[in-house]
């Protein structure tokens, strides 16, 4: 306590480096300059070497237990290591197994998702044509009525100049 500080078990805040969450060395951010084409042929690769690297350990996790399982006169310690050896390749195959899953999971809800959205943009083009149909049939319609109810009118009109002159001849 010759300093003035008094000691206790409680924990002080201190400011803390600063960390990049979630940022690994591996894939550069995707730029805001990128156009979608680019964007989305990025995301493709990325997930190409996703299930590569875990078809990669699936592969090698089956030829070292190939190995493993090799027949011959072997002592205690050997059939220990062996068996530690293979627990261990059958948990990483399992891991890498586990994460294929996920990635087809994944890609499953994309396919879904995306083709949602497809069906939208469909449906939203498909109201759009109808919406047109009917402004045009409209149009059509409005224009036979006009028409239809034009005809009466100058007909009656005729009808009404020269119904004297038609009865006139008559007489």
């Amino acid at each position: 306590m010759a300093d003035g500080v008094p000691q206790t078990d409680v924990s002080r805040p201190s400011a803390l480096p600063t960390a990049h969450l979630l940022q690994r060395g591996g894939a550069p951010p995707p730029l805001i300059e990128q156009n979608s084409v680019e964007y989305l042929d990025a995301i493709e690769e990325e997930w190409n070497k996703k299930v590569d690297m875990e078809v990669d350990i699936l592969v090698d996790g089956m030829v070292d237990l190939v190995g493993i399982a090799s027949i011959g006169e072997k002592d205690k310690f050997r059939i220990a290591q062996e068996s530690f050896q293979t627990e261990s390749r059958a948990e990483s195959m399992i891991r890498a197994a586990n994460s294929l899953l996920s990635i087809t999971h994944s890609m499953k809800l994309l396919l879904l998702l995306s083709d949602e959205a497809q069906i939208a943009h469909r449906r939203d083009a498909e109201t759009k044509v109808v919406q047109e149909e009917r402004d045009e049939a409209k149009k059509q319609v409005e224009k036979i009525l006009d028409d239809l109810l034009r005809k009466p009118s100058d007909s009656n009109e005729q009808r009404l100049d020269g119904a004297p002159e038609a009865s006139a001849s008559r007489t």
